[in-house]
């Protein structure tokens, strides 16, 4: 999964990266509103977090801006300003949540989770495809009752298919969701994790169409069960 923090404050953006890359997610940080308004018309990412005092553009304008384009990714905004008012302004603008500096990446981590949910139209945290249950919460993937380790850029691609499952993503989408810049990408990277994840999860799990790309089948069934450990 691909984020962009919008972030100014140094400290505080490279405590958000490096915390949320060490739960496995993808994330681009840019500083600038107005660069980040740029590289949302260019880029594909799977969710915002986006601070509201910035230079270049307010993140208030970014919010905006988005959804005068008819984009409709989750937008998160993180910041000091504690006010009513600020907080229906930026809700208004049309972001999904709001948290209040300081926060506990625990608690960033499960709205960023609840966000992508209701983006894909899931209302439950566990997920399940024939024989396969997936829960986002602990990245925890089981087959049979039976708990499959899987590297995190294999859980990355997982992840990236379930957020539209039945939807075709080419090579070059996936490869855009689960790389952030400036990471090296080989020509048969995809394919790899593709024979790979087949393996461990069963040749069904996910499909391709020849020529187009691949996809993970509809959820057979949501369930708000924890996984045993």
């Amino acid at each position: 999964m691909r984020i962009l923090l919008v972030e100014d404050d140094q400290m505080i953006g490279e405590a958000i990266r490096t915390s949320l890359r060490q739960l496995e997610y993808v994330v681009d940080w840019v500083r600038d509103g107005g660069l980040a308004d740029s590289v949302l018309q260019t880029e594909h990412f799977d969710l915002v977090l986006l601070d509201l005092g910035l230079p270049g553009k307010d993140g208030i304008e970014v919010v905006r801006s988005l959804r005068l384009r008819k984009v409709s990714i989750p937008v998160i905004i993180i910041t000091a300003r504690d006010g009513l008012e600020d907080r229906i302004k930026g809700l208004d603008a049309g972001a999904d949540d709001y948290v209040i500096k300081p926060f506990a990446i625990e608690e960033l981590a499960a709205r960023l989770r609840s966000a992508l949910r209701r983006s894909s139209g899931q209302t439950e945290p566990a997920i399940q495809i024939g024989d396969v249950l997936i829960n986002p919460a602990t990245h925890e993937v089981k087959r049979h009752d039976v708990t499959v380790p899987l590297s995190a850029r294999e859980y990355a691609m997982i992840e990236a298919l379930l957020l539209r499952p039945g939807a075709i993503l080419s090579r070059a989408q996936l490869e855009e969701r689960m790389y952030g810049w400036g990471e090296e990408v080989e020509s048969n990277t995809v394919e790899v994790y593709i024979h790979s994840v087949r393996r461990k999860l069963g040749t069904s799990f996910i499909q391709n169409v020849r020529g187009v790309g691949y996809f993970i089948p509809k959820p057979t069934s949501t369930t708000t069960s924890t996984p045993t450990t």
